[in-house]
């Protein structure tokens, strides 16, 4: 059978079709995301009234925060990116799980001593904590046994201050799968009953290292956000994965075939607002991620950083579009089109404080179209309004 393309008439916010999915979010659109950043939390909790069928490729590749410190004691890739996308997808009326969903979310105490926590996670794993109680079998026994597995592994020294108890969970599921990621993921999100896919990326325990315009060389993901340690003071000129017990070479990452799968049947994918380079452009380092986006005939949109990205030094919009492009042709071929790889910028030039807009010019030589729409509402500012990027998104489809 031979595809036949077909265009139509966008309208932007359009209310029918958006209408249309809050009524049968179970048929909504499959829209694919590239970051499993905190840019996208409160937007993913919106897009689940209209869709069901969202999926969000998040990275693994996190080196701070309390995924460092798991990171480090049981050689695994970072996993609070992923926990916290299934959370925010986890469905919340009254036909989920609330007692399960307050357990994954629940933090011990910072200030609580380390024998008080050690006893509480031993009542946690043995199901008489009055939070696991609350859980009806046989969800109280698959988390105790994740627990379990956690509990047995962690180091004597393991500190379980602030630790979440989702990500205690998934870490024992890692391990109780002999260290892969997508059957506890799976079990996870049945748990909690995610309204949508959301998977690593790539299950490799791999970590972002960066090349700067200065010839410094940088090592891992916390180091290039500028959230942990001070900000970059040089612009990013490469970025690739390197191997914890090799960190002095370059790795290669392959992306499994159902995640190509994914990526591949999307009716749209959007390259989202959030960290330049650890957030975005690291789901591009796998190989085959290029081609597999090359391969899908769907429409491509990117949506820029409002304000100052401390990875996007000097850089204007117009680059972050070419460096963009230049990572996904890296993969994909460098004879591959444009219209492969993106089709759409969407922005909100009136309300938006953006370092720069596109130059026209460029925009038409690579065939790409600007879609300067109300993303920033007088409550959002200076940020994207949820409700706004999520319809506009929806109008897409």
């Amino acid at each position: 059978m031979q595809p036949i393309q077909v265009h139509r008439t966008i309208q932007i916010p359009d209310l029918l079709r958006i209408s249309r999915y809050q009524k049968a979010p179970e048929l909504g659109p499959s829209i694919l995301f590239f970051s499993g950043g905190s840019a996208l939390r409160q937007m993913s909790r919106v897009l689940k009234s209209y869709t069901h069928n969202s999926i969000h490729l998040v990275t693994p590749f996190d080196s701070g925060g309390s995924s460092a410190k798991l990171r480090q004691a049981f050689d695994m890739p970072a996993i609070g990116d992923l926990r916290s996308r299934l959370m925010t997808l986890a469905d919340e009326t009254i036909t989920g799980h609330p007692e399960v969903y307050r357990l994954f979310t629940y933090r011990f105490p910072k200030d609580a001593a380390d024998a008080v926590l050690k006893k509480r996670l031993r009542e946690l794993t043995a199901g008489r904590d009055p939070m696991i109680m609350d859980v009806p079998n046989p969800m109280r026994r698959l988390i105790r046994t994740q627990l379990g597995y956690f509990q047995d592994a962690m180091p004597a020294d393991f500190e379980l201050q602030g630790a979440s108890i989702g990500n205690l969970i998934l870490t024992g599921g890692y391990l109780n799968n002999h260290k892969h990621l997508d059957p506890i993921i799976f079990l996870f999100s049945k748990l909690v009953g995610v309204l949508g896919t959301v998977r690593a990326v790539v299950n490799d325990n791999l970590h972002l290292a960066a090349e700067l315009k200065d010839g410094t060389r940088i090592i891992g993901q916390h180091r290039l956000t500028g959230k942990e340690v001070p900000q970059l003071t040089s612009p990013i000129e490469h970025l690739y994965l390197v191997d914890k017990a090799r960190i002095e070479l370059p790795v290669k990452s392959v992306l499994r075939k159902k995640n190509r799968k994914l990526i591949q049947r999307a009716e749209l994918i959007c390259y989202p607002p959030g960290s330049f380079y650890s957030s975005l452009i690291a789901n591009f380092l796998p190989a085959g991620v290029g081609s597999a986006v090359a391969a899908n005939a769907g429409p491509k949109l990117y949506i820029p950083n409002l304000g100052r990205d401390p990875e996007q030094i000097g850089m204007t919009m117009d680059q972050s579009i070419l460096r963009l492009l230049s990572h996904l042709r890296a993969d994909a071929g460098s004879d591959c089109p444009e219209s492969r790889l993106l089709n759409f910028v969407m922005l909100d030039s009136r309300r938006g404080n953006y370092t720069s807009l596109p130059d026209p010019s460029l925009m038409n030589n690579l065939k790409v179209r600007i879609i300067d729409t109300e993303l920033i509402s007088k409550e959002s500012a200076p940020y994207y309004d949820p409700k706004l990027l999520a319809a506009a998104l929806l109008s897409l489809c």
